[in-house]
């Protein structure tokens, strides 16, 4: 009997366990050993399916292709099945920014002004102040640049507001003490007003200027008025250089508004004379004259004394709002202080009224040779009030120094003036530090913040460089020139004989 199926095998089984109570003792044997066979039969087939199965799993692990232990070459490098482990390697952010540029600046955007490239991350670098701040990236769009003679700081300040102009930005100078910004104005089809002693031209601080949009009679009379007496003030302090005192303001007031009800066009002589002899109806005690004797002097200065020509008759030049650019050359008066002083408070009440207009756009406001304006404290308050409304008119102040500790300079240490001087840098987010001497990285790094691994940048700056500082951001940007704009905002030309390059 040879079983094929379990059954037959369970069957035989019982057949054979369960033997005849007289069985004898050799079919006993024949039976236990027929059972012996059944069962190794069973375990030689169990054993049979088992290699056979192990078989077919060998041959199918033979077929099957897998990653190599070190991943794939070629194009599919990189891929491996067990963890990606490096040696590990320590090095400056400068230098792992090359391998792995997802640790570089991801810079501001591509909306703006371009200004050269990143010299970290390689790509471009642009920059527009009403930009950022309409994307919440800064709250003030004042700017300060500062940097050492060669730097290149002139040359990136004429970039950002000519390349600021075909996107409908205007730019005023109201001072410029080396006349550099004159061929620019020229070149960009705005105007650039010389004044100085012996020429034509013409200021009359007592003008209206121009007339803001929206403005109703009244209101631009008592705006005009205010005016005229915040200049008048402004301009006999400068002279003196002290605080008018109460009595002096009140001869002041008067003289102003009886030259005004006294002529068509106010000019300042008529203002003096009604100082040094006031109208009798105005003199009630008669000490107005004695009053306004020393205000009247100093106003004298201005239209008989050394700083006559000026100031004395109606303007010869008008302001226009509509031209790209503006820009006041007093290149001429440089070695004047006063002067100076007494011209950049003149311009910057004329260019007030179109700074103030609501429907006047977007315009930079470019203070040069601060170093020189700020040391005047009637001009240095008109600045500050200036940048303190630049979000409310839409302006963008830009104040060029040579060094930030050129701020030290002002006033005396814990004046009033040495701290409006020091509100500009807090009004400004946007900092710009070309190359900087050695003996000025511990101020310059105090005065902004400044980390070692940036202060320790700053010396090693090349020509065109700038560490930039937008709010708590910072870049290191390399200026690029167009080889015209080269040859147009180059200040070199007396010393390298004409030759730009």
């Amino acid at each position: 009997m040879n079983p094929d199926t379990p059954d037959q095998r369970s069957r035989l089984h019982s057949s054979v366990l369960v033997a005849p109570s007289r069985e004898s003792r050799r079919d006993r044997k024949a039976r236990r050993a027929a059972a012996r066979a059944l069962v190794a039969q069973d375990r030689g087939v169990t054993r049979d399916k088992a290699q056979a199965r192990a078989s077919r799993l060998a041959a199918e692990k033979r077929g099957t292709v897998v990653l190599p232990r070190s991943g794939e070459p070629g194009p599919a490098a990189l891929r491996t099945p067990g963890r990606l482990r490096l040696p590990r390697h320590q090095d400056t952010s400068a230098t792992l920014a090359g391998s792995y540029p997802f640790l570089a600046e991801g810079g501001l955007g591509s909306e703006g002004v371009f200004v050269g490239h990143d010299m970290y991350s390689g790509s471009s670098f642009v920059y527009d102040p009403w930009v950022l701040y309409n994307r919440g990236l800064i709250t003030a769009p004042n700017v300060v640049l500062a940097g050492i003679v060669g730097s290149g700081k002139s040359s990136l300040a004429k970039s950002l507001y000519t390349r600021s102009i075909p996107f409908g930005r205007r730019v005023y100078v109201p001072g410029d003490p080396k006349g550099e910004h004159t061929p620019v104005a020229e070149a960009v089809g705005g105007r650039a007003i010389a004044l100085g002693p012996g020429m034509s031209n013409r200021l009359n601080p007592l003008d209206e200027s121009h007339r803001p949009d929206g403005l109703d009679d009244g209101r631009w009379a008592s705006q005009v008025a205010s005016r005229r007496r915040d200049l008048i003030g402004a301009l006999t302090e400068t002279v003196l250089d002290r605080h008018l005192t109460p009595l002096e303001h009140t001869a002041v007031d008067i003289a102003l508004d009886r030259t005004v009800r006294s002529a068509d066009v106010p000019v300042l002589p008529r203002v003096v004379d009604h100082l040094l002899a006031p109208d009798p109806r105005d003199d009630h005690d008669g000490r107005l004259g004695e009053d306004g004797r020393l205000v009247g002097h100093a106003l004298r200065r201005l239209v008989a004394g050394d700083l006559a020509g000026l100031f004395d008759g109606p303007s010869t030049v008008t302001f226009d709002p509509t031209l790209p650019m503006i820009s006041l050359d007093l290149s001429r008066v440089s070695e004047n202080a006063t002067l100076i002083s007494v011209l950049m408070t003149c311009a910057s009440a004329w260019m007030e009224s179109a700074l103030m207009d609501p429907a006047g756009g977007q315009r930079w406001v470019v203070y040069d040779e601060a170093w020189r304006l700020m040391s005047h404290p009637a001009l240095l308050r008109r600045m500050d009030a200036h940048w303190r409304l630049a979000r409310h008119y839409g302006i963008a102040n830009m104040l060029i120094f040579h060094k930030l500790t050129d701020l030290d300079n002002v006033g005396d240490s814990g004046s009033a003036l040495r701290a409006l001087a020091s509100s500009l840098l807090a009004n400004a987010e946007t900092r710009i530090v070309y190359r900087q001497e050695s003996d000025q990285l511990g101020a310059t790094a105090h005065a902004l913040g400044l980390t070692g691994t940036e202060q320790s940048l700053l010396p090693t700056l090349g020509t065109g460089q700038g560490l930039w500082r937008i709010k708590h951001r910072s870049f290191v940007v390399q200026h690029q020139l167009h080889p015209a704009e080269l040859e147009l905002f180059d200040t070199t030309a007396r010393m390298t004989g004409g030759d730009s390059r």
